[in-house]
């Protein structure tokens, strides 16, 4: 095992906040594994990059010696995790927490070591908790210390509801921490309220606190908003391997270096080495080529990424139109329809609005040629060849609705 200095700068490779980096440095000097935790609430089925960037630090502790636990929030996805909400979120059933929970098992294994992995999952030990655990637990809490948290205060001071069981979601998940006596426990920034409950609670019980690691929130494919299915910014994990590195092409220049930081393998030097040869004249996009021959290579097996970038540059950079282009007919109205609500409709991008977005920003073609007008309308009786950025094709007919 690395010394603890050596851990440590490997450690803060990609990191937002060490809480508190002393008692990491102190436990790590003890030269013993770790264990470190991370919870993830089944609330959709497959697991997107932004997704992976605690799964890529899991994967780092692994390497360093130390033990994870990849903890399914089965318990606590059924109370539903109020963090950033403005609006109590809807719980899920136990139905669709268990079937989202079995793709995340085979999704993980893609980066981590199934022999350093434990998959466990938080009813386990707080339905055995039972209403008298649970008051116990919710006695070791006060309202005011639940109020500092940003979006609570914000949803108080504004007078909209905030429901009883929202506050007890950081309470179950610190009392994970206190069932797995947990030594590290990691989380995206805008966990940081609920992983120093943990902390609080273990102190509470005894224990010596862990340290809290948060990450950096990706941002997805528009380089502004955090990476999420919602707002059709995302790269899935299971996608095909072609589409996953054209998605990874489209991300700006700029963005790019976030992405070698929080999901790339290499050595920092490495990555260094070609931020320094891009100053000095290297094509950013022969760079981009390497991000993403090991991402799809991560996912789809040695090779594949090679073969997904030398498909990308017979279809984009000779202006090859990719053979399985889907065919679609589309119903509008007579008297036509927004091609950005077409595009919506042909699922080239995930809103009306997005495609007015993708409009704007020069990104659109029909039938080959650029599309400026925002407001364009199509008319029933044509058949067009769609192409959103440098991935996404459809053929649509469009048909007058009856």
């Amino acid at each position: 095992m690395s010394s603890a200095a050596e851990q440590l700068a490997e450690l803060k490779r990609g990191s937002n906040e060490i809480l508190l980096e002393a008692d990491l440095v102190k436990k790590l000097a003890r030269g013993k594994p770790l264990l470190v935790k991370a919870g993830f609430d089944p609330t959709a089925p497959d697991l997107h990059l932004g997704h992976t960037v605690l799964i890529n630090k899991m994967r780092q502790f692994q390497v360093l010696g130390h033990e994870v636990v990849f903890l399914i929030g089965d318990f606590t996805g059924m109370i539903g995790d109020p963090t950033g909400k403005n609006a109590t979120r809807p719980r899920l059933t136990r139905e669709e927490i268990e079937a989202n929970a079995r793709t995340y098992e085979s999704q993980i294994y893609k980066i981590l070591d199934p022999a350093r992995t434990k998959i466990d999952f938080n009813s386990r030990w707080s339905n055995a908790l039972g209403a008298a655990g649970i008051v116990e637990l919710a006695a070791k809490y006060t309202v005011a210390r639940m109020l500092e948290r940003d979006d609570f205060a914000k949803r108080y001071k504004a007078n909209q509801p905030i429901a009883i069981h929202e506050f007890l979601y950081p309470l179950m998940q610190g009392y994970d921490s206190v069932a797995l006596k947990a030594d590290v426990e990691l989380g995206g920034t805008d966990q940081k309220f609920n992983l120093l409950v943990g902390r609080t609670l273990q102190e509470h019980y005894g224990q010596e606190p862990q340290v809290v690691l948060t990450m950096p929130l990706l941002e997805g494919l528009d380089g502004v908003n955090k990476m999420g299915k919602s707002l059709g910014n995302y790269i899935g994990i299971t996608e095909p391997a072609d589409e996953m590195f054209g998605k990874l092409m489209s991300v700006s220049d700029a963005l790019m270096w976030r992405y070698f930081e929080l999901l790339s393998f290499r050595p920092l030097g490495e990555v260094e080495a070609l931020r320094a040869a891009v100053a000095g004249g290297r094509n950013p996009r022969d760079v981009k080529f390497e991000l993403g021959v090991e991402i799809v290579d991560r996912f789809h097996g040695a090779g594949a990424g090679s073969r997904a970038r030398d498909a990308f540059i017979a279809q984009f950079r000779d202006g090859a139109v990719p053979a399985d282009v889907p065919e679609l007919a589309i119903a509008i109205e007579p008297a036509g329809a927004r091609l950005a609500a077409v595009l919506k409709e042909a699922q080239l991008v995930a809103s009306t609005s997005a495609g007015y977005r993708m409009i704007e920003q020069g990104a659109v073609r029909i039938d080959g040629e650029k599309v400026g007008d925002r407001e364009l309308l199509v008319r029933p009786g044509a058949k067009h060849l769609l192409q959103v950025g440098k991935r996404g094709f459809a053929r649509v007919e469009l048909r007058a609705k009856h």
